[in-house]
């Protein structure tokens, strides 16, 4: 973040098929179009260039009796529509005098994030990603 305080060390690459197939912050693809192995840049996103702005309308107070008896302050759920339609994640931020607090926002969202990057391979697409849309582990589809 801004302040310097580590939200991911790195240490699992991050791999996207690039061209906008949305796998990566559009800014972050941009900064890194035409980039060869080895360089290196830094990249600051704003909160709406990232995970958004935090969104205090996304955040609820639930009767307990709606939820089941084994939670606990930090797990998430996909909460669904009527319809049965997935609808978004929510996080239990809090538990309290039989009420659940649940929040939507991403962990990160209103935080402006840092990239400091290094390109450590590039290699073309294979035509099944392509078609998919994402890249695909090592050995072919992963997902």
């Amino acid at each position: 973040d801004p302040d310097g305080n580590m939200i991911d060390d790195g240490q699992q690459p991050l791999v996207y098929l690039h061209g906008g197939y949305d796998g990566i912050f559009p800014a972050i693809e941009e900064a890194l179009h035409g980039k060869k192995v080895g360089e290196q840049l830094k990249v600051k996103l704003q909160p709406e260039d990232a995970f958004g702005d935090y969104d205090e309308e996304l955040v609820l107070v639930e009767d307990i009796s709606q939820f089941p008896e084994n939670i606990e302050v930090g797990m998430s759920f996909e909460r669904v529509t009527d319809d049965g339609e997935e609808e978004m994640i929510y996080r239990i931020t809090d538990i309290a005098d039989g009420k659940v607090v649940v929040d939507g926002n991403h962990p990160l969202a209103g935080t402006a994030l840092v990239f400091d990057v290094t390109i450590a391979e590039v290699r073309p697409a294979t035509a099944e990603e392509l078609a998919h849309g994402h890249v695909h582990g090592a050995g072919g589809h992963h997902h």
